[in-house]
């Protein structure tokens, strides 16, 4: 039996968790009435879940607007790990809100007697392991688990408590990162490098190894599970030409989703190219490209004849008045060439952003070597709706580099890339919290 929060840690650890939360359950935070997990969609950040569609069911005799995502559940306890295969969260634009539901239904080991009552002191404790699974484990008042949990004042992400790993560790996931951060920082300048699957560091010459030499020291594999970096906070950095100014090179990439709608999905990419694409501005011969800045305050692009319009934001009330909503871009005929769907968007968005760090770098060849800052910008607690109010206010932009080679040929040569970018004075408008911390 689980007697001491400590035995609970290591009972989610040796199920795999990584991160670990708690949540203080209210009166009305029970399988009737479902589990409240806040006032906005910062939960889709914690909770890995499945893809988000839209649920028209009828409701007490009225269509309710909400929208649903799978969560892959599973009780833990001295028995193993008990699957809840209807378990889910479900979004309330509305309100807006996140709530969980569908955690006891299909599983006999579930602890119905804890989370169909109302009683008050009672605890959820969640594990988020690296495959994207959510383990819980539920405590009455008088557990002690529940007593240990509220005789300490614990890091709070949302509604949720944020626990450790080990007990009695002194130290929280951020601390931890800042640690490894002011290590690397202290390594001074170090080869290009990519962790490879096995785990070793192997040379990298690429342009773009900035990224990939911290993510190896970080002891981060590319292409893993879509989870955060490092013990839930997604690490990232930025070429600066000096310490001193930390002036960056290029935008923030937040993120490069493939479209969703419009004739590049309908058409493809080759017959998207051929519609609005033109001739390579430095003479390359034979090439088609895309670019440009779209944003929701700019006209139509000289090049492409194509402007960025989102529909299903309501930007005075900063809601989302329809689930089904999208960011287009469209030509002079309002004709969609290209669209991005909320449920996607918000999908790449909760992946990995909801605590980032933002570190700068300095490169210099030859030999290929980085070196990494002595501050760094702490990002934490963002939501998708901030992301929509900042792209309506034109600090997000849709900024793609599309090439297509050989276009006259049968079969072009084409590279994708839809990168949505932000220039790194206005992340802090992604977060509710941000602060430079010197290493």
């Amino acid at each position: 039996m689980i007697g001491s929060l400590a035995q609970l840690l290591d009972l989610m650890r040796h199920h795999g968790a990584t991160r670990i939360y708690a949540k203080n359950l209210a009166p009305n935070d029970n399988s009737k009435n479902q589990v409240y997990l806040g006032g906005d969609f910062s939960a889709l950040n914690i909770i890995p879940h499945g893809e988000i569609y839209s649920d028209d069911a009828e409701i007490a005799g009225a269509v309710r607007d909400r929208a649903k995502a799978k969560v892959n559940f599973f009780w833990v306890d001295e028995a193993g790990r008990h699957h809840a295969p209807d378990a889910g969260l479900i979004l309330y634009p509305k309100y807006p809100e996140v709530r969980m539901s569908g955690f006891l239904k299909g599983c006999r080991e579930a602890p119905s007697h804890i989370m169909r009552v109302r009683d008050e002191g009672r605890l959820l404790v969640l594990g988020i392991t690296a495959a994207g699974e959510v383990l819980g484990y539920a405590a009455d008042a008088d557990h002690p688990v529940a007593a240990e949990v509220r005789a300490y004042q614990w890091p709070m992400i949302g509604v949720f408590l944020e626990l450790p790993l080990h007990a009695g560790e002194a130290d929280s996931p951020k601390d931890r990162l800042l640690n490894e951060l002011r290590r690397i920082w202290r390594l001074n300048w170090i080869a290009s490098q990519k962790l490879a699957a096995d785990g070793t560091k192997q040379p990298y010459s690429a342009p773009n190894g900035g990224g990939y030499t911290l993510e190896a020291e970080l002891g981060i594999t590319p292409n893993g599970y879509a989870e955060p970096d490092f013990m839930g906070w997604e690490v990232k950095q930025y070429g600066v030409r000096d310490f001193v100014r930390f002036a960056p090179k290029s935008p923030v990439t937040l993120m490069t989703p493939e479209p969703t709608g419009g004739i590049y999905r309908d058409e493809g990419v080759a017959g998207f190219m051929k519609r609005f694409g033109y001739a390579d501005q430095s003479g390359k011969a034979d090439r088609i490209n895309f670019g440009g800045r779209y944003d929701c305050l700019k006209s139509l692009h000289h090049l492409t004849g194509l402007r960025m319009v989102m529909s299903g934001y309501d930007a005075q009330s900063g809601k989302i008045t329809d689930l089904d909503g999208a960011l287009s871009i469209v030509d002079g005929n309002e004709e969609i060439a290209a669209s991005w769907s909320f449920k996607g968007m918000m999908a790449h968005w909760n992946r990995k952003h909801a605590q980032a760090a933002y570190v700068p770098s300095l490169f210099r060849t030859p030999p290929a070597q980085y070196s990494y800052g002595p501050s760094v910008l702490l990002c934490e607690q963002t939501d998708f709706l901030l992301f929509l109010k900042a792209f309506a206010a034109g600090s997000v932009y849709y900024d793609p580099a599309i090439k297509a080679e050989k276009a006259s040929s049968a079969k072009p040569e084409i590279k994708r890339r839809s990168q949505f970018r932000v220039a790194h004075a206005d992340l802090p408008r992604l977060y509710e919290r941000h602060e430079v911390v010197a290493l």
